[in-house]
Order: structure tokens, then C-alpha cells, then sequence
């Protein structure tokens, strides 16, 4: 009889173990599953990872985070930097645009930055033709070798392609402000969505990159919303009825960005490489680390993928500008920030 009754219990208690498996489980199961599809649309959960090395800045970084916080802080949008778009410390000017300075550039004001542009390749083409064949320079040439070796690079290795590495930057420091106030609303919600995924609070700030939190933006890529999700992307991560563009909810995107990153993440492995895959695609980063190997700053260097170019390289960087500046924005804002107040329960749609 006592045989028989511990037989039962032990029966009742294998059943319980073999129907019931904990959430951990199930997840772990989601995490090592490839095909994204069918597992992370459905799913109301999170993959599982530990996270460690939580946004590394390695010092070959530096230079592109720094050239980031003036452009999100220091430079106003009537600003323009002239810099080399690989070697990110390298800037031959910040010129001041004449006259009013809107948020979009006139057509007058684009053809003087695009002919500031052809200046500073044509003195780089021209410096470079006259050091390799010995011929005599100028006082602006030697002006201009001087700030070169003043960023401390080789001067051959940095003057060789110089002329076609020319990029322009307007500063952004009016839109970052403003993104700051903004964020203010929707801050609480988003840091406790991605605690309650279990992911750093901080991506939450990646909208800063992203749309500077504007709602309704749109990209000539056809991403839309404060998190920037392309259709695709949007089914996969914030799957819905179909009958409202999620994408244009801030705290529905937010979520979808959330499961996004997690799943990025468990695939890549570290957060330089995990957050740079929202601009370049996971895909994208399993190859640049095949390639490169699993050192984010020769990936940033040395990768040469097709579609990996000056966005791709710079966003982790930017990412950990707006992250600097977010955590003290007193010293980038001294006339202080006006942050908006967050949103009351229930609300979720912000479209502006």
C-alpha cells in the first residue's frame, strides 16, 4: 500500500514537471531557433542572454563619438563641418551659413555647401599630386599640412584618397535639444519596457539616432515612426491586426525595438555589433564579423561590405554620443532643458 501511494505521487509529480516547463525554457527554446519568422512574431516573451560588456567604447572609437557630441551639441544647424568621412578627428572647417537657417536648407544654401565641398577635394587632390611629385608648395598648402599633422595621422596614409573621402555635417544641435525635450514624454515608458525585457535601460535613447523621438518620421527607405521600422521588420517584431500602422506608436515600436534587440543580441553577441545591426541588418553583421572578425573596432576599419558604409560605421559611435550627452545634460545644455512631461496611462499614440 505504501509502495503503491509513493508510486502515485511520483507519477503525479512527473506529469506536473513534463507539462509545465518554466519560462525559461520556453525561451531559451525561441533563442536557439533560426528561423525568426515563426518564432519572434509570435511570440509575448523575450529571448533569454546574458549580457555582459555592456556598450564598450574602445579607443579607437573616440574620435567618431567625439565628433558626434558637436554635432549633436556644440554645432547649430547653421553650422558645417568639412571632415574626412574615415579619419572622424579630421575636420578642415566648420563654416557658418549666411543668413536664416531653417531646419531644411534652401536650394541657395545646399549649392554653397556643395561648393565648400569641391573646395577642400581640390586642395586635397591638388596638396597630394604636388607631395608625390616633389613640386613646390604654397602657404596654404603648408597651412593645410600643418592641420593635417596636427590630428596626429601619417600624412601619406591620410592624404592618399583624401579628395574622395570629403564629407559635410550640419550640426544638429537645435534638433537634439529638442529631441531631449520630447523625450521627456515618452522616457518612463520606454526605460521600463526594455527593464522589463531584461535589456540595458539606456537603449531606450536609441531614437535619438534614429528620428531625434519625432513620431511621425519617415526615411527615403521607407522606415517609419520615432524607432524608424520598415514594413518588414515591423511584422516580424511588432506583429498587429494590420488595420493600424504600428510603426506610427511610439510605445507599440518601442516594444517591437525591444524584442528586436534582444534577438540581435543572442545572434551577434555584443551590443557594438547588436546596435549596429538596426542600421545595417543582422545579416549585414554576422558577414562583417565572418569577415572581420568579432573586434567591433576592425570591423568599423577594416570591413568593406557593399552596403556598410559612413551611417553604418558611425552609428554605434552616435548612439554613444547621444548616451554621453544624455546622462549630463547640463554640461551640453547649460541654458537647460524644457522636458515634456510623460504620458498617463493608456497613452500610447503620438503622432505629430
Amino acid at each position: 500500500m505504501q509502495f503503491g501511494l509513493l508510486l502515485m505521487i511520483a507519477l503525479v509529480l512527473n506529469a506536473c514537471s513534463s507539462t509545465s516547463p518554466s519560462v525559461n525554457h520556453e525561451r531559451t527554446a525561441i533563442y536557439r531557433s533560426t528561423d525568426q519568422s515563426s518564432t519572434i512574431s509570435t511570440q509575448k516573451g523575450y529571448p533569454p542572454a546574458t549580457y555582459s560588456g555592456v556598450f564598450q567604447k574602445p579607443g579607437e572609437l573616440e574620435p567618431a563619438v567625439e565628433f558626434w557630441r558637436k554635432t549633436y551639441a556644440v554645432w547649430h544647424r547653421s553650422e558645417v563641418a568639412f571632415h574626412d568621412d574615415r579619419y572622424m578627428d579630421v575636420i578642415y572647417e566648420v563654416m557658418v551659413l549666411p543668413g536664416y537657417v531653417a531646419e531644411g536648407l534652401t536650394s541657395d544654401q545646399k549649392a554653397i555647401v556643395s561648393q565648400r565641398r569641391d573646395f577642400w577635394k581640390v586642395q586635397l587632390a591638388g596638396l597630394e599630386n604636388k607631395l608625390r611629385y616633389n613640386a613646390p608648395l604654397n602657404a596654404n598648402d603648408r597651412q593645410l599640412i600643418a592641420k593635417l599633422q596636427s590630428s596626429g595621422h601619417q600624412l601619406n596614409k591620410l592624404l592618399n584618397g583624401a579628395s574622395e573621402r570629403v564629407r559635410s555635417q550640419r550640426g544638429t544641435r537645435e534638433r537634439f535639444k529638442r529631441g531631449r525635450e520630447i523625450s521627456g514624454r515618452y522616457a518612463p515608458q520606454f526605460r521600463k519596457i526594455f527593464r522589463n525585457a531584461g535589456l540595458p535601460e539606456e537603449l531606450a535613447l536609441l531614437p535619438h539616432v534614429e528620428s531625434s523621438f519625432q513620431p511621425a518620421a519617415k526615411s527615403s527607405a521607407g522606415a517609419v515612426g520615432m524607432w524608424q521600422f520598415t514594413k518588414s521588420a515591423a511584422k516580424t517584431f511588432m506583429p498587429g491586426n494590420g488595420r493600424i500602422d504600428q510603426r506610427l506608436d511610439p510605445v507599440a515600436s518601442a516594444h517591437g525595438a525591444a524584442r528586436y534587440l534582444s534577438y540581435a543580441y543572442g545572434k551577434l553577441g555584443d551590443w557594438p555589433t547588436a546596435i549596429t545591426s538596426y542600421n545595417h541588418g543582422i545579416g549585414g553583421m554576422k558577414r562583417a564579423q565572418s569577415q572581420a572578425g568579432r573586434n567591433f573596432s576592425n570591423i568599423v576599419a577594416a570591413y568593406n561590405g557593399p552596403a556598410f558604409g559612413f551611417a553604418s560605421r558611425n552609428y554605434y559611435a552616435q548612439f554613444l554620443a547621444a548616451r554621453e550627452i544624455a546622462s549630463n545634460p547640463k554640461q551640453y545644455f547649460a541654458e537647460g532643458v524644457q522636458y515634456e512631461s510623460p504620458l498617463g496611462a493608456g497613452q500610447y499614440l503620438a503622432v505629430e
